[in-house]
């Protein structure tokens, strides 16, 4: 799967959330896309790479001594590029806000491709002004302190309605967000290619004046 991350470029140029999520309802995941309250930063950025998960459980209180940040500072210390770091709060959530501008300046200079939560933001100003794809599941100026905490990492996931698991890869777009498992990524991958290319060819008939059921018949894709 390394190639596969290799080509990340040619995949944020050319591919696109919804013709992944076509292509893997074609073969049976019909749960890949996250709810679509889970929404990006800044539309005009694609994310696309491989997941970092991390689990977080609401919290109450810290115990004196305790450090709330440990787990998540070792996954963020841990990224490698082409990582897409994935949080899953149980979203959507009005208190669990893990991810800010320390942490987006953290994996940015260690190469990750992006942040995906169903919690919530913050410092969303200097984030966008980064350039950082983030996909959060709302806004708020909240510390994570004391009301959520990251007690594992790397583990399988549930984030806005969809299992994670750390190696899957993950797309981000102004449309929302897809996982395609690790497992069916080659497949995915090659199949989605071959409908953006069917689909080229159905918009330049219709817009040369061929009727939308004409060119269904002929290629299939709508």
């Amino acid at each position: 799967m390394a190639g596969l991350a290799g080509q990340r470029e040619r995949i944020t140029g050319t591919l696109y959330s919804a013709v992944l999520s076509d292509v893997m309802d074609s073969l049976g995941l019909m749960n890949q896309a996250l709810r679509p309250f889970v929404r990006p930063l800044d539309d005009a950025l694609v994310l696309f790479g491989r997941a970092r998960t991390g689990l977080y459980m609401p919290r109450y209180q810290v115990e004196p001594g305790e450090d709330p940040y440990a787990v998540e500072i070792a996954l963020v210390d841990d990224l490698k590029p082409g990582d897409v770091a994935v949080f899953a709060c149980g979203g959507p959530t009005e208190r669990i806000a893990p991810w800010g501008e320390l942490l987006s300046t953290a994996a940015q200079v260690r190469g990750a491709a992006g942040c995906v939560t169903d919690g919530l933001v913050r410092d969303v100003k200097p984030i966008r002004a980064m350039g950082f794809p983030v996909f959060h599941g709302g806004i708020g100026p909240l510390d994570s302190k004391g009301r959520g905490k990251m007690m594992e990492m790397d583990c399988r996931v549930v984030c806005a309605g969809v299992e994670i698991a750390a190696g899957d890869y993950v797309f981000g777009d102004a449309d929302g967000v897809v996982v395609v498992p690790e497992a069916a990524a080659e497949e995915v991958l090659a199949k989605a290619l071959e409908k953006v290319a069917a689909e080229d060819r159905t918009r330049d008939e219709l817009r040369a004046g061929r009727t939308l059921r004409d060119v269904f018949d002929s290629f299939g894709v709508l």
